[in-house]
């Protein structure tokens, strides 16, 4: 595969060559499937109003296709089989392109509902199969920024993606938004066709006494998983509502809201990046940090977020701990398994999902019961963070700094490092 002057790209002699336009495509993949999902957050209140639900119920937009992603993503290694990954992601991206399309003209809820199906089978496939390609792009030296440069498309879908359905459904109303989603994902299917390398199926890793089980037998892909469930729960149980609880709270418009919704994004490109160049190192700090912040956020929105100045600061806050949250866990999980990273990354996308699903039902329950959404998110926020200080994180030899790993020091390191046994 060339790149687009039409030479051969270097292959340095320790890995594959540098591909930083094939890289970018993946990028771009992640966020048209991310923004794809998330674009109900911005659109609940009109999508209500329109077919006659209310903003509860228009969350299960939301909600299944988390849950469509969950239960599909563990199988998509297996469906897919040996066929040529490039293939298999266009054909996800035109998928995906259908079910936009379908949800633009869905003339009733049941039909919207069918549609965010579609997009939910779409997403696990491509972010199952995007998440662990940076390997085969890059050198190995290049290998965290690119996972991290793969992982900003889900920040960047939330700076332009869902604030950018929002000033489309002001404009020209909610369809227009999906349909605009659809545009987008022919025009990534069309440019990873043409940039990315084929990709053939590789050979099944070798099993040893280390990866011959499944990699949830691994205490620390078991704590990540946790952690990764309590944490995405936590922030869409809140987040799904978010348009919602700051109209309530702060009185704000539409496009007050889609401006606090860009803040939050810039936001959380930044720490998409601080994250990624954090985990390798010390991954149980990493996830603490963001566990806590996150927790600190959402838990003082109902107090502070009553203006607009105090609902902006507590945003860009959310923004930069949640921001984190995917390449923190993936970089977590790729180091607990690495024999093994596309079973993982199967797991965490199935996993990741799955609470969203469940983060944006419970919020939905909440939001048409009782109330206060906010602080249902800090006490799972709070539950992941200490789920990260006393879990099993990945051993020393792949993921940098002893001591962030094995409190205990290298003695209880000796008498731990294969991972085999129970939590």
């Amino acid at each position: 595969m060339h790149d687009v002057s039409g030479k051969p790209p270097s292959a340095p002699a320790d890995g594959p060559p540098r591909r930083p336009f094939a890289v970018l495509t993946v990028a771009a993949a992640t966020f048209t499937v991310v923004t794809s999902e998330m674009l109900p957050v911005g659109l609940l209140t009109p999508i209500g109003a329109s077919l006659d639900v209310g903003a509860g119920t228009a969350g299960w937009t939301l909600t299944v296709t988390g849950l469509v992603a969950a239960v599909s993503a563990p199988f998509v290694p297996r469906a897919v089989g040996r066929a040529d990954r490039r293939t298999a992601l266009v054909a996800l991206m035109l998928l995906l392109a259908a079910a936009n399309l379908l949800a633009a003209w869905a003339p009733n809820f049941p039909v919207l509902v069918g549609a965010r199906v579609l997009v939910g089978l779409g997403m696990g496939g491509v972010w199952t199969l995007a998440a662990g390609l940076a390997p085969r792009l890059v050198p190995p030296a290049s290998v965290g920024a690119a996972t991290s440069l793969v992982f900003s498309g889900i920040a960047v879908a939330s700076v332009l993606g869902v604030p950018l359905g929002t000033y489309l459904q002001a404009l020209a109303g909610w369809r227009a938004a999906f349909a605009a989603a659809a545009g987008l994902a022919v025009a990534v299917a069309a440019a990873m066709a043409v940039l990315l390398p084929r990709l053939p199926a590789g050979r099944a890793p070798r099993r040893d006494a280390r990866t011959a089980a499944h990699p949830i037998a691994r205490p620390s892909v078991r704590t990540g998983l946790v952690i990764t469930a309590l944490l995405v729960t936590g922030h869409f149980a809140v987040y799904t509502f978010v348009r919602p609880v700051l109209e309530e709270s702060a009185g704000l418009g539409p496009g007050a809201v889609g401006t606090l919704l860009l803040a939050y994004g810039l936001a959380g490109v930044a720490g998409n990046f601080v994250a990624g160049l954090r985990a390798p190192g010390a991954p149980r700090a990493t996830l603490a940090v963001l566990a806590g912040g996150l927790a600190c956020a959402v838990v003082l929105v109902p107090a502070f977020g009553t203006t607009l100045a105090g609902a902006a600061v507590l945003m860009v806050a959310w923004g930069l701990a949640y921001g984190g949250v995917s390449v923190g866990a993936q970089t977590w999980l790729m180091a607990s398994a690495p024999g093994d990273t596309e079973r993982a990354t199967a797991l965490f996308v199935g996993v990741f999902n799955g609470a969203i699903a469940l983060g944006a039902f419970a919020g939905g329950l909440v939001m048409d019961g009782p109330g206060g959404v906010p602080y249902l998110g800090a006490a799972l926020a709070a539950a992941a963070l200490l789920t990260a200080l006393a879990g099993r994180a990945p051993d020393a030899a792949r993921s940098g700094p002893a001591d962030d790993r094995h409190p205990a020091g290298p003695a209880h390191r000796s008498s731990t490092s294969s991972e085999a046994g129970p939590a």
